[in-house]
């Protein structure tokens, strides 16, 4: 074995008690960190960093030459774009194994593939519709965990009734993690297609700042943790950075779902069944997510101007009735 990877081991282990001691006394920002715990070996997942220092290479026929181990034959999906500061061989549960490489990219590169667009948008996340547009564009949710449940569920069957430590019990564990596995893949792909195809026809982009911990901890958890929410998020955010886009996030304490997005008016809480309602002010009919959709681009582009030291008004056409009351309110 190779020292490079035990080195590269001990270091991660001494960020993490970095990071736990400087979260206690209050030096590090955001959420809590705990403790580094040990790892299970229950836990399938290997991985091994090999950096500049180790002297891997990739040879002109294409493998991947890591010391102590040899040349490997590699898949490649893409080609570098420049040379490799790192490398880490990653093992998941199911078996498979990975290359993953640093390099540096080319920002220009990145501005010459994505040109700039003149539009902007706002995004409502939702599990009926995956995703809801202001210009009024719906993505399905493909729903792949529930498509694939009833596979899972016999498989999990299967598995449970094994004898542990039997070789019957780890060829049932791998074919599980393959399934989990395959559907892990199927909707990083989607999220992937969609995320890129929003950043290259939108200049901006404005989603709302969910707090998918903790609805995640309610009724619809199976379906929010299908959804992929946080995933998707991350990655229109990192593909806005990469390729010269402004990505806002909106406060998720806005009543985007509670305001007419034509006059203002706040109507109150409506519940989840609510899939239309129409305006008491003005008249105007709303879908419930493309309503909520509108309000996030008014409310992203208002932080956007106002960060930027522009105008924050926001702009509504004149109504009867005075804006943010109600017919009749004394």
């Amino acid at each position: 074995m190779s020292a490079v990877p035990l080195q590269q081991s001990l270091a991660d282990l001494n960020a993490a008690y970095r990071n736990f001691f400087e979260s206690r006394s209050g030096a590090r920002k955001g959420p809590k960190i705990g403790r580094p715990r040990p790892k299970s070996r229950k836990d399938r997942r290997q991985s091994a960093r090999f950096t500049t220092n180790a002297q891997f290479a990739v040879l002109p026929s294409g493998k991947l030459r890591l010391p102590k181990v040899g040349d490997v034959e590699v898949r490649w999906s893409r080609s570098l774009p420049s040379a490799p500061s790192s490398v880490a061989i990653i093992k998941d549960a199911a078996g498979r194994y990975f290359a993953s490489f640093v390099v540096q990219a080319d920002p220009a590169a990145d501005a010459e593939r994505f040109p700039a667009a003149g539009s902007e948008v706002g995004i409502d996340r939702g599990l009926t519709a995956f995703a809801v547009l202001s210009d009024g564009a719906v993505v399905r949710s493909p729903k792949f965990l529930r498509r694939a449940e009833r596979k899972l569920k016999r498989a999990q069957r299967s598995h449970s009734r094994k004898q542990s430590g039997s070789k019957n019990k780890e060829e049932s564990r791998v074919r599980l993690a393959r399934m989990h596995a395959r559907v892990a893949s199927k909707r990083a792909d989607f999220q992937h297609k969609v995320s890129t195809w929003i950043i290259r026809e939108n200049q901006a982009v404005y989603v709302e700042d969910l707090c998918v911990t903790a609805l995640a901890r309610t009724r619809l958890a199976k379906s929010i943790h299908d959804a992929g929410w946080s995933g998707f998020t991350r990655m229109l955010e990192y593909k806005a950075h990469r390729y010269g886009r402004a990505f806002v996030k909106v406060g998720r304490f806005e009543p985007t779902s509670q305001v007419c997005s034509a006059c203002g008016v706040k109507d109150g809480r409506k519940p989840l069944g609510v899939r239309q309602w129409t305006c008491p002010a003005c008249g105007t009919v709303h879908d419930r997510d493309l309503n909520a959709a509108r309000n996030i681009l008014a409310l992203g582009r208002r932080e956007r101007l106002n960060a930027c030291g522009g105008g924050v008004r926001r702009e509504l056409p004149a109504v009867a009735a005075e804006t943010g009351t109600l017919p009749g309110a004394a």
